[in-house]
């Protein structure tokens, strides 16, 4: 069978409140994250391991080029100054207090200057057009990129660069600027306990707010790295506040190695996340259509809205057709089991990544041992093969997404569909006990509408971790599930597209897309 990847399905959502989360009291969230830092810290020299691979060369951040070297040097430099700066800092009570503000206004000066030469002064960076043009069948969508600790401005270009040749698309990147690994760590805690945004948190929220507003753009994939986890469920957190449920169907999440300790994703309605916890066939089996309008007897003030939820609800008294107009309508099609604010949410994360322990690992799979998780929405592929880093480009892309060379030239080309261990590795569901059971949806959501669903061989039955399942009932033949089974962003590489994409281009003032269940 070979080795297989572990699959934690979605989180469903409940009534519950659960303390050990970003809603509880911040300080205590601090010092848990503390306490867990050190139990994990086992895993801190998997951050760089294996340091000697280099599946996509110069793009890789441990490729010794001089700028790679460059970086690598003054991250060195800066850890020396921040741990000396850590520990002497509490024995500088026994100095003047002017001396004391000096040294520290000092270090901090220096400590800008040497990370001034990482990040460069832009907060926004594309990909590089040779590694992937603008095409006409992308137009409508916005791929838009933040990265984690420790990255600057040459280590964002080549994680965009990386990126753009992997799935064929320009992509844009938000710059999480770095401020040395130490204190990219401090502003980890601050950023997710107290829920603190930061410049480059903002900048983020303003750009997928306007693409999702855009009516050009019918599909908005963000992508996070590492810190760059903790931005975007922050910038989420804001989306899912302010935003219409139409406009936030758009929104795809992939996250790799994420350090966030939540992510939200409600369901759209309550019927909808009480059939998928009690009666998942039934959730997954029952079509909802709702259908929203608004109309105005002005042209600008909205005076009537309408909704079809499957059983009609009673409208307002629509004016006289001569008297009103439609501005804007939108159709959404899903089911139960997939009725959710944001369709599709992926976590990808390596089991010996110190980062991905501490973060998506440690409150999405129950690893403190209790019986309650804090909320961690979205399907989750642990690979467990020891081999795994935290690097983006080196470690996560180069395993995940390997790539393959002009065999004349040389050149980078796009994804090896072939050769890739990951995606032919064998899913197996993540064992969490039985407390677990009843917080995460059944398998056939999970595998409902992915890549394979429906097409024949790869629909029904299938065998996972030795069940066999169609429906929730045992069969006696079996079939093996593969990660490019499930991985819906597996689907895009080398500039291709999910099966069912939603087309939710502007028409005539109007927003129609596909079902979500069609989406995948």
């Amino acid at each position: 069978m070979g080795s297989a990847t572990e699959l934690y399905r979605s989180q469903i959502g409940g009534p519950s409140v659960i303390n050990y989360s970003y809603t509880d009291f911040p300080w205590k969230l601090v010092l848990r994250d503390v306490r867990y830092f050190f139990v994990y810290s086992w895993a801190l020299p998997w951050i760089l391991w294996p340091a000697f691979t280099y599946g996509s060369g110069e793009l890789d951040e441990l490729y010794p080029t001089l700028p790679n070297l460059f970086c690598v040097a003054i991250h060195g430099l800066l850890i020396v100054l921040q741990l000396a700066f850590l520990l002497v800092l509490p024995v500088a009570i026994i100095f003047p207090l002017w001396m004391v503000l000096g040294a520290v206004t000092a270090f901090m000066l220096v400590n800008w200057l040497l990370c001034t030469l990482l990040n460069g002064p832009n907060g926004t960076m594309h990909s590089d057009e040779k590694y992937a043009k603008a095409l006409p069948q992308h137009a409508h969508e916005q791929w838009v990129f933040i990265n984690g600790v420790a990255v600057g401005k040459h280590w964002l270009k080549n994680n965009l660069n990386r990126l753009a040749i992997t799935f064929k698309r320009p992509v844009l990147g938000i710059h999480n600027r770095t401020w040395g690994i130490i204190f990219d760590i401090v502003e980890c805690l601050i950023q997710r306990n107290f829920s603190y945004a930061t410049s480059d948190v903002r900048i983020a929220y303003k750009i997928v707010k306007n693409a999702l507003y855009d009516p050009a753009k019918s599909k908005v994939v963000l992508i996070l790295h590492s810190q760059g986890g903790i931005e975007g469920g922050l910038v989420l957190d804001w989306l899912l506040q302010e935003i219409p449920q139409d406009l936030l169907s758009k929104l795809e999440i992939y996250t790799f190695g994420c350090a966030a300790n939540h992510f939200n994703n409600p369901h759209r309605h309550a019927v909808s996340q009480k059939l998928t916890r009690e009666n998942p066939s039934v959730a997954l089996g029952t079509v909802v259509t709702e259908t929203s309008s608004v109309i105005s007897s002005d042209g600008n003030s909205p005076v009537d809205a309408r909704r079809d939820l499957g059983v009609r609800i009673p409208a307002s008294p629509s004016l006289p057709r001569e008297h009103s107009s439609t501005l804007s309508s939108s159709t959404r099609t899903s089911t139960l089991a997939h009725d959710r604010a944001i369709a599709h949410i992926e976590h990808y994360a390596h089991s010996t990544d110190f980062v991905s322990i501490w973060g998506v690992l440690h409150f999405a799979t129950n690893r403190t041992g209790s019986p309650l998780i804090p909320r961690f929405l979205g399907r989750l592929f642990v690979r467990s093969t020891g081999l795994g880093g935290h690097q983006m480009n080196q470690h996560y892309l180069d395993g995940m997404f390997p790539l393959r060379r002009d065999p004349v030239t040389g050149e980078l080309v796009g994804v090896d569909e072939e050769g890739n261990e990951f995606m032919d590795e064998v899913v197996r569901l993540g064992v969490e006990g039985d407390a677990m059971d009843n917080i995460r949806e059944a398998f056939d959501i999970t595998y409902a509408g992915t890549q394979g669903f429906g097409s024949g061989e790869v629909s029904t039955p299938v065998e996972v971790h030795g069940v066999v399942t169609d429906g929730g009932k045992k069969l006696s033949r079996r079939r093996e599930v593969k990660v490019r089974d499930l991985s819906r962003l597996w689907s895009y590489r080398n500039g291709m597209s999910p099966q069912g994409s939603p087309q939710l281009l502007a028409t005539e003032g109007s927003v129609r897309g596909l079902s979500a269940s069609q989406m995948g």
